[in-house]
């Protein structure tokens, strides 16, 4: 790590805790900076802040006080999911305090070179195979940022030579300066979170920020398959390396006619290979493997990583096979979108385990996928009726209604057969049954765990 001084006596308030703000105020306070962190939520039911106050850093918490920010600061360190429509945020822009987020800071004192991922789907995935790629072909990589691993940890960790494999996320984006990945990857752009940026035009230069500071010694590694996204490589300073799971012309990745990824016209593994299924992770194995070629790992390493990469935990996760019943967790799949793209991933028949929370969205466009991959359904929660509307338009024969996962799991067992795939993909949030997707995913394995 640099042991910059930047911020020695330097009065620096941290907005909002998380992961990225704990570590974020601890990086700081190890650089000598006055910090004092503001959060919310209140003092006894905030772990994180008692920590703090322990370790010697000024807390305060119960709210956001607009009067703490008279105290003369000279950064804020925001939160990346706090918007820029809070009222600590607002005033902080008025006084013309710089606000950033914690992989800035992270890129300030780090000493290794950086790989940027973003997009709207398969961020997680993507920087997942890049870092096992990576290390598998003897680059010593580590894996931070979006993905749930604290970059200003990581950027500690991570010495001279090594490289950080960075998920970057548009909230996170947008709270950078100097951070300049030596490599910045764009999976893809989507329709997503217009709650927080206002319209996709702001989303899509949210996103773009990977490759604003990047030069031509940099690269670029952006999906071409869409007009639009090709059209974001036009004003790029790096390098562009383009991949294209369609053969787009002009991609240096692809998959070719027999069904090889190739980079650069070399073929180098066939996409049957790939443990993780569907189309929607061919594009980010390309991904992967346009940055691992970047580095010069070899063929075999990166046929490696894919022929074994059995997915990120809640994304359409191998779990097991089980008397011919192969098992996947996709808690993850929060809406009708993400569940779409799981119940499609598949060729074999499908036995589909989905409910969850009604925020009263159609989910007609499950029908003719339902009708394509899906021969029973077991269905919980509070879209239970809905589903059972949905399938009965889609013609499945077998439809199921249960109280909860617990009972949902073993009853689509009983509908399976030898060859099936048993699929939690619930195409709605939680938050009816469980506090995050991810403890509806840990229920899920657990319950899996238990059958015979």
């Amino acid at each position: 790590m640099k042991q910059i001084t930047d911020y020695q006596n330097k009065k620096v308030i941290v907005l909002g805790l998380g992961k990225s703000g704990v570590n974020a105020a601890r990086l700081l306070n190890k650089l000598g900076a006055l910090v004092t962190v503001n959060d919310a939520q209140d003092f006894d039911n905030n772990p994180d802040a008692q920590e703090l106050l322990s370790e010697g850093v000024r807390v305060i918490t119960g709210g956001h006080p607009v009067s703490l920010l008279d105290e003369d600061f000279s950064l804020m360190v925001k939160n990346p999911g706090i918007p820029y429509s809070n009222v600590m945020v607002q005033r902080a822009q008025e006084l013309g305090l710089p606000i950033i987020t914690e992989p800035e800071l992270a890129f300030q004192v780090s000493e290794a070179e950086w790989v940027g991922i973003t997009g709207t789907n398969g961020k997680t995935t993507t920087t997942t195979l890049i870092g096992l790629m990576l290390n598998e072909g003897g680059v010593e990589a580590h894996v931070g940022g979006n993905i749930g691993i604290p970059l200003s940890q990581v950027a500690q960790e991570a010495g001279p030579g090594s490289k950080i494999v960075a998920e970057l996320s548009s909230f996170q984006l947008l709270g950078i300066d100097t951070l300049r990945p030596h490599v910045a990857v764009l999976n893809n752009i989507y329709e997503a979170h217009l709650d927080y940026h206002g319209s996709r035009a702001n989303y899509i230069a949210a996103k773009m920020r990977i490759t604003m500071n990047q030069t031509a010694n940099d690269y670029f590694v952006i999906n071409w398959d869409k007009e639009e996204w090709r059209d974001l490589a036009q004003n790029v300073k790096a390098q562009v390396v383009p991949f294209s799971r369609t053969g787009v012309a002009g991609a240096r990745a692809l998959v070719d006619a027999d069904g090889w990824l190739c980079f650069d016209g070399e073929r180098v593994v066939e996409a049957d290979t790939i443990k993780i299924p569907g189309a929607h992770n061919v594009e980010n194995a390309l991904a992967a493997m346009t940055v691992a070629k970047l580095y010069g790992v070899g063929n075999a390493a990166i046929a490696h990583v894919l022929a074994t990469f059995g997915g990120v935990k809640h994304r359409i996760q191998f779990l097991k096979e089980l008397n011919g019943r192969r098992i996947y967790n996709d808690s993850k799949a929060t809406n009708v979108e993400a569940a779409s793209v799981a119940i499609e991933a598949f060729k074999a028949p499908e036995v589909l385990i989905a409910g969850g929370l009604d925020r009263h969205l159609s989910m007609d466009a499950l029908i003719p996928l339902l009708k394509e991959h899906v021969h029973a359904l077991v269905t919980y929660g509070e879209t239970a009726a809905q589903m059972v509307e949905v399938a009965q338009k889609a013609g499945i024969a077998d439809i199921k209604r249960v109280d909860n996962l617990d009972q949902a799991v073993p009853a689509a067992y009983a509908l399976s057969n030898p060859g099936d795939v048993l699929l939690l993909s619930p195409a709605a949030a939680s938050w009816d049954q469980f506090h995050t997707f991810e403890e509806r995913g840990d229920r899920f394995i657990a319950d899996v765990d238990k059958l015979q």
